[in-house]
């Protein structure tokens, strides 16, 4: 299947010959459905907190986050180009549809306006607008990733996306006057954000108290999926290379597991509102990560007396009723008939993991993943986040449990990746590699499967120990296209 020019190729690029081997046999095999056993609701899998629980938990991370090590995780390399679908259908193909006609009707309600009335000389005929604003000789917003887009209007200006998660993190990822944010970025837009950051950085740093700490990463080209022709053979382009795709979102598993801090807010680039609209995101940001640490001390006391030498019943058997009742882990069938040796080996290797507390809304029908209970491997059941692509529609019950979803997922994740002892755990080792996904694409006409790895926040965390917490709807508010930016979540107050 591969020459010697394919084996130099793979080794050059640093991916791993018996991996891009098993991605073939994924593509030959499919990925199996998940195996759901109920949707994660109130009361069963999934937290709702009451005003005085949400009170006590800010006020005990705002004591608690000078001790600990903060980072702002933000995966941001994605192009734009899918916000301006329409646009682009309209300026090269003459397609008006009414997301279109909104678009020029309200083209004085975007932030950014005055930089397309710039780059226009002030016409604001249709075309010159949609060249203005996707064309390069413009703004060159068609390439450019969402982070540098003007989302917001304020009198003393703009804020793209990237200032909007300045803002935030200086308001819950700040320890000490120190905010640390990280973004995932393309390379190729790595010293636009850069540039973008070393001209408004003093600003920033002066209007809150704060100093801004930043880091970035790139999606790595290890961590790319080989592409398969309709035959599940290496697909190959005209030059005879195999061709390799960015395997999504979950590639940046490594990037994530690059990081150092003791708690770590994770949120998408497009999901950020005006000031007038920021404290409810920020109480509820405090409210997970105080959570984060309010399990993992309790995770890292089981973890420290399962470690000894010598272990009592009794605290093998709080640790087993601490997982299932508190941590919704439920041991495989036959658990009881176990040896207490066996017992103490499943207990510590449930305790011994990465924890998360991951925010949901109220299902509103958007598409895309939410909180369910699912069968494990090893025949435990936990709460897991599932993409709706990794259901079995053909099943009558896994489309009534799906039907029953009463949350979505938003990823507004807060996370902890060391243990007890402060080393970080290999997260890589706590993903699933059976829960990608496969779809159909093409290059120079020609068709193609391309792979994409477990999503982060799904198959990528699925080993993870996982609470779900309500959060309420305001705190989601993504861009999914360019006019979303006219609904009044991101309008001025």
């Amino acid at each position: 299947m591969f020459s010697d020019k394919d084996l130099t190729q793979i080794e050059e690029r640093g991916s791993d010959i018996n991996i891009v081997k098993e991605q073939i046999e994924n593509f030959k095999s499919g990925f199996p459905f998940i195996k759901a056993q109920k949707a994660a609701t109130e009361g069963d899998g999934l937290l709702k907190l009451t005003s005085s629980e949400i009170s006590d938990l800010v006020a005990y991370f705002d004591k608690e986050a000078s001790k600990k090590k903060l980072l702002k995780f933000v995966p941001a390399s994605g192009a734009a180009s899918r916000m301006f679908k329409a646009l682009f259908a309209a300026k090269d193909e003459g397609k008006i549809d009414k997301a279109v006609e909104q678009f020029v009707k309200e083209i004085a309600d975007f932030a950014f306006y005055e930089s397309l009335m710039e780059v226009t000389g002030g016409k604001n005929d249709q075309q010159t607008l949609l060249e203005g604003l996707l064309n390069k000789e413009g703004l060159d917003y068609g390439s450019l990733p969402k982070g540098l887009l003007e989302f917001h209007k304020y009198p003393e200006g703009t804020r793209t996306a990237i200032e909007e998660h300045m803002v935030e993190g200086a308001a819950y990822a700040n320890r000490n006057g120190r905010v640390r944010l990280h973004f995932t970025v393309s390379p190729e837009h790595k010293s636009r954000f850069k540039s973008l950051i070393a001209n408004v950085k003093k600003s920033y740093e002066e209007k809150y108290g704060v100093q801004f700490i930043f880091s970035y990463s790139e999606q790595k080209k290890s961590t790319d999926t080989i592409a398969v022709d309709m035959d599940n053979n290496p697909f190959r382009t005209e030059e005879g290379k195999i061709l390799f795709r960015p395997a999504g979102h979950g590639a940046l598993l490594e990037n994530l597991n690059d990081q150092d801090a003791d708690v770590i807010f994770i949120k998408n680039i497009d999901n950020v509102v005006p000031d007038h609209l920021k404290e409810q995101t920020i109480t509820y940001k405090k409210v997970l990560a105080a959570l984060v640490l309010k399990y993992q001390k309790q995770l890292f006391n089981f973890a420290k007396r399962l470690d000894k030498d010598e272990v009592s019943d009794y605290t093998r058997q709080k640790a087993l009723s601490f997982l299932k009742n508190e941590l919704n882990v439920i041991p495989p069938k036959g658990f009881r008939n176990w040896s207490n040796e066996d017992k103490l080996a499943y207990a510590k290797n449930k305790i011994n993991r990465p924890i998360r507390v991951c925010g949901m809304v109220q299902n509103v029908g958007e598409p895309g993943g939410g909180p369910f209970w699912l069968e494990n491997g090893d025949g435990s059941v936990s709460t897991h986040i599932v993409e709706s692509a990794q259901f079995n529609f053909n099943s009558k019950r896994q489309s009534e449990i799906f039907q029953n979803a009463t949350h979505f997922n938003p990823v507004d994740l807060v996370v902890s990746t060391k243990n007890y002892k402060k080393e970080k755990f290999d997260l890589l080792k706590f993903r699933d590699p059976k829960t990608g996904f496969i779809t159909e694409k093409s290059l120079s006409g020609k068709a193609l499967k391309a792979q994409e790895l477990p999503g982060l926040w799904n198959g990528s965390m699925s080993d993870w120990n996982t609470i779900f917490v309500e959060v309420p709807l305001i705190t989601f508010n993504p861009v999914k296209t360019v006019n979303d930016l006219l609904r009044k979540e991101h309008q001025p107050a």
